[in-house]
């Protein structure tokens, strides 16, 4: 189902990208403003904690002259995703593009989370797509057109290191949310596109930044014999990263997803420069999943790049 008015071929299109004040998502936001698009970087606390992002935005977008612009967006509140949506619609009246990029890391051994920590986690990670997704889908529902883009992780269905538990588990959940809209969206003419990154040490605050375990008393009982191993974890996993990986790939094949033609978009695109399995194995249940459609007679929910 298309739209009887569709967005004419000059005109730019409108995306959202979620947690962009760094990262893949400062780097997504950018690439996509240089390929032309007008591209709204949601930053929350863009007066205070997240200021000096803000300005870094303004800066480039004045230097490279393009069209980005920061839009304040916490994605743990509906009320912040409902209020950036409805800002976009004010300035641009529509809506093409969501990129779900917003996450939070935590290390450190899973025991000595609480369950109220993993459920932080969650709600960044997961119900935080979800927010964003209530708020922008009516909108491109009714468009009859649009494109869901959901930054995942290579852990979901590659190599799976220890102590990264509560979010590998929390990003392996937002994954199959992501292809379950992928089925249900598609008749409205959306498509859905996961982006697999693989563990880049650099170029992202994702190490720099993670979150520890709540419970000291818990976390110390695994330091006898996991000590060394949790001290060296990044520079284990930077081991096998080859020296010319560079977290720009990343944002560059949201770009060129957001250029392909509707309908021929692959429901996975991997970038992982340490080669941990999660493309073999995607690709493997990507084409049981279109296979089982098939067999159900619903084919019309698989587009061209469902599976390989």
């Amino acid at each position: 189902m298309r739209s009887d008015t569709p967005m004419p071929p000059d005109t730019p299109t409108t995306v959202l990208v979620t947690g962009a004040s760094s990262g893949f998502g400062a780097l997504t936001a950018r690439a996509l403003a240089r390929a032309g698009h007008t591209v709204y970087a949601g930053i929350r606390q863009p007066a205070t904690r997240n200021a000096s992002a803000v300005a870094e935005l303004t800066r480039y977008a004045t230097d490279h002259d393009v069209d980005l612009r920061a839009v304040e967006l916490d994605v743990t509140s509906q009320d912040s995703a409902d209020s950036a949506v409805a800002r976009i619609l004010a300035d641009r009246n529509r809506l093409d593009v969501i990129v779900h990029n917003a996450g939070h890391m935590a290390t450190g051994p899973a025991e000595a989370f609480t369950p109220e920590q993993l459920a932080q986690l969650y709600d960044v990670n997961v119900l935080g797509t979800q927010r964003v997704n209530r708020a922008a889908l009516p909108r491109l529902r009714a468009q009859g057109e649009g494109l869901l883009v959901w930054i995942g992780s290579s852990s979901t269905r590659g190599g799976c290191p220890p102590f990264v538990g509560p979010y590998f588990a929390a990003k392996a959940a937002m994954d199959a949310l992501a292809v379950s809209y992928a089925a249900e969206v598609v008749r409205f003419g959306i498509d859905t596109a996961i982006v697999v990154p693989g563990a880049f040490t650099s170029g992202t605050n994702h190490f720099s930044h993670a979150g520890a375990p709540a419970d000291a008393d818990r976390a110390t009982a695994y330091d006898e014999r996991y000590g060394t191993l949790l001290a060296d974890l990044d520079q284990r996993l930077t081991a096998l990263i080859p020296p010319d990986a560079d977290a720009a790939h990343v944002a560059d094949a949201v770009v060129r997803l957001v250029a392909l033609p509707a309908g021929t978009r692959p429901l996975r695109t991997h970038i992982d420069p340490s080669r941990d399995g999660s493309e073999v194995v995607s690709a493997v249940a990507d084409r049981v999943r279109a296979e089982f459609f098939r067999r159900a007679g619903l084919d019309d929910l698989l587009t061209t790049g469902s599976s390989l």
